[in-house]
């Protein structure tokens, strides 16, 4: 079976590019592990996703941000960062003229299941679900894709978005560095008896890292990371028991916590590819860059590179060039580049200064923290950046 580009992975990445790339001439194959009817209808996995003003833009665009309720939609107002028990907060406010808004807060499975339709919807997209990629041979005009079923694909350009543990990515002989960090992130639900006051609360204390992300209502998402051990043990506790610990951890910030929703449990490996492209490939998503949880960008950058590999296919298509020439495709990889390098450092740094338990090391975030307090000028900026259209 013959397509222009196969697109291997159904989840937001995959499914927004085959979105983008749709009414444009070019036949679009999507393959997916998971059944049709799970990804018509995702289940709740725990994760909230922050979204910027520019992925909420690009989901517009998509014809899917209209598809969410008023109620798997919560505004997210501030960002407070805590070091511990220190009284400094370093505080994060979008600029005035943004809206009075850092982002929103959206449900993943919301979010997949949006973009499933409107990837469905799509004449010129096929969505083969419920089958896997078992070889993938990059030749001069086509690629040769084998599936588990027999059936092969010769795709001018397959593009891997299958996660950051990507088997496509193996398959094009393309390396990446992994860091397994020993920690795993649990993630729920918790009714709290204060207002949160639509603000995300990023808590770095000793041997833990907790994040409060605001949704509707007293209600909150709950993310605490620890060493994968003592999450599994965490996991395991009654709903009582749970409860009081998660309340405990969390200092009572907001109250007393009582656990509604089911918990769910991630390892957390942070990837970053050593190339984005390969002859005849692309890579976009968590298969380019796996990004740790701790600064919410790994979505956001995720949605940014697709759109940014879908402007460069176009772009060849409309000058009647081959979308899978090296050329366009290195462009993609150089701007990709460009926009995750220095997020994706930033966020290794701070996540190394502020898990570190050493005394030097609690020093320097103390200092660090005091310092930006007292720098307006360095909380707007971040803030400008986190509300970038």
């Amino acid at each position: 079976m013959d397509s222009d580009i196969v697109i291997v992975g159904g989840g937001p990445a995959g499914l927004s590019l085959a979105a983008s790339l749709s009414g444009n001439g070019l036949a679009i194959t999507i393959v997916e592990r998971l059944s049709s009817d799970q990804l018509a209808d995702p289940p709740f996995d725990g994760r909230e996703i922050a979204l910027t003003h520019r992925s909420a833009h690009i989901l517009d665009e998509l014809s899917v941000w209209n598809g969410f309720s008023a109620e798997e939609v919560a505004p997210l107002r501030e960002a407070q960062v805590l070091n511990g028990p220190s009284p400094f907060v370093l505080a994060f406010e979008p600029p005035g003229h943004i809206e009075g808004l850092l982002g929103w807060l959206v449900p993943n499975q919301c979010i997949r299941r949006e973009l499933y339709k409107a990837a469905a919807a799509c004449p010129d997209v096929r969505i083969l679900a419920g089958t896997a990629v078992v070889a993938v041979r990059p030749g001069p005009k086509r690629v040769e894709i084998t599936l588990g079923d027999g059936r092969a694909l010769r795709p001018r350009l397959v593009v891997a978005a299958d996660s950051r543990l990507s088997s496509v990515r193996d398959m094009l002989g393309i390396g990446a560095r992994m860091h397994r960090t020993g920690r795993s992130m649990l993630v729920c639900r918790m009714e709290h008896e204060q207002e949160h006051r639509r603000v995300a609360t990023e808590w770095f204390d000793h041997h833990q890292t907790l994040a409060l992300l605001p949704l509707n209502g007293r209600i909150s998402s709950a993310v605490v990371t620890l060493p994968s051990k003592e999450v599994e043990r965490l996991a395991g506790l009654d709903a009582q028991a749970f409860d009081a610990e998660v309340s405990r951890r969390f200092a009572f910030r907001l109250g007393r916590m009582r656990l509604v929703s089911t918990r769910h449990v991630y390892p957390l490996t942070v990837t970053w590819s050593r190339r984005f492209v390969a002859e005849r490939a692309a890579l976009i998503g968590d298969a380019a860059v796996g990004m740790h949880p701790v600064t919410a960008h790994g979505f956001n950058l995720g949605l940014l590179g697709q759109h940014g590999l879908a402007r460069e296919l176009l772009r060849a298509v409309g000058r009647g060039v081959d979308p899978g020439r090296g050329s366009v495709l290195a462009r993609y990889e150089l701007l990709h580049r460009l926009a995750c390098r220095p997020i994706y450092d930033a966020t290794n740094a701070i996540v190394g200064l502020y898990t570190r338990e050493g005394v030097a090391s609690r020093l320097a975030r103390a200092a660090l923290l005091r310092s930006a307090h007292r720098l307006p000028l360095v909380r707007r900026g971040v803030g400008a950046l986190l509300a970038h259209r």
